[in-house]
């Protein structure tokens, strides 16, 4: 499956997002990247990876570079040579294409995706969504997480709708619904999410009510239903939240003195694991749900597990047929 890959977005690009696309095609071998940006370059670093297939990659020129620093729209419309603007023309052009996986600015990316690549017949707003991960194992997906800053209560609907055809291509049946709040009781909230609860017990998903933040990598639900804004702060919490803990562990361990060290070495494997999935280099990137092909938006810090991460989730959403389930579900 044929992923393209904009090697000059996010603060380690390129020879992070280099070397994580052809570690990914050294993972899957049905995986073909096509990369964009600026040639001469990306060519010297394949060759520093002794990665010689040259039959699995291809390279489209893009001379510009979309920054962080520059107003999204803008940037999308006069940059028609960036990296960014290039991969998604291509992803909208060419059939054999499956997704498109960037760590640029994401405004630019959730911009582009929307002008260049285009909406699903029927989506009022794409969102965007990333899997985090549950005490149990499993994933929850929270949906939006910065697309959509201002909401209307029917956008979250759609928002649960979208998630719950996500979740079911992953293979989850019938997946639980929750709408994230200030509190679990039916009546709490705000204006918007009050009428938003009311639409989504109406609807025919399998919603399971309100949702406190602190629940939602509980396992209580499958996917939490919130506005942009309050997706936004609920995830960067919980990044934050991990990064915190991983650190605090780390230096548990060093200034514990020898019992500490010692300890530290037996549970050493558990603690990999435990890094393992609360690291967002390990998970991939969020996806943006509601273009009419796959676009995942991986971390601006990214390093080469992430973006290797990233591509095979997106090819694996491919794979799955989401665009084509979120489509159905709409229309149902």
């Amino acid at each position: 499956m044929k992923i393209v890959v904009d090697a000059y977005g996010g603060d380690n690009a390129p020879a992070a997002i280099v070397a994580g696309a052809v570690d990914a095609m050294k993972a899957d071998d049905g995986i073909i990247i096509v990369f964009t940006g600026k040639e001469i370059e990306i060519k010297e670093l394949i060759k520093k990876e002794n990665f010689s297939e040259a039959d699995r990659y291809a390279i489209i020129n893009a001379d510009e570079i979309i920054t962080n620093d520059e107003v999204p729209t803008a940037a999308v419309r006069s940059k028609l040579n960036s990296s960014l603007v290039v991969g998604l023309d291509y992803l909208k052009k060419e059939q054999s294409a499956a997704g498109f996986v960037s760590a640029g600015s994401t405004g630019a990316v959730l911009t582009g995706a929307t002008l260049r690549v285009g909406r699903i017949e029927n989506v009022a707003r794409p969102a965007l969504a990333p899997l985090l991960p549950r005490m149990d194992g499993k994933s929850v997906l929270l949906i939006d997480c910065g697309a959509n800053v201002d909401c209307r209560p029917e956008m979250l609907l759609q928002f649960g709708i979208m998630g719950g055809a996500y979740m079911n291509a992953l293979g989850v049946d019938k997946p639980r619904i929750a709408l994230l709040n200030n509190g679990a009781e039916s009546k709490k909230g705000n204006e918007l999410t009050k009428a938003a609860f009311e639409l989504l017990s109406a609807s025919d998903l399998n919603f399971v009510g309100n949702t406190e933040a602190r629940e939602i990598m509980s396992g209580n639900a499958d996917v939490v239903v919130a506005d942009g804004f309050v997706g936004n702060v609920a995830l960067k919490a919980c990044e934050g939240t991990a990064l915190m803990i991983l650190k605090m562990l780390k230096e548990s361990v060093l200034n514990g003195g020898l019992t500490a060290k010692i300890g530290g070495m037996l549970i050493k494997k558990s603690l990999s694991g435990l890094k393992s999935k609360l690291d967002f280099n390990e998970q991939g990137g969020a996806l943006f749900v509601g273009v009419n092909k796959v676009v995942v938006k991986a971390h601006g810090s990214s390093k080469r597990s992430a973006i290797k991460a990233a591509i095979l989730q997106a090819d694996g959403l491919a794979k799955a047929g989401l665009v084509e389930k979120i489509s159905a579900s709409l229309k149902n």
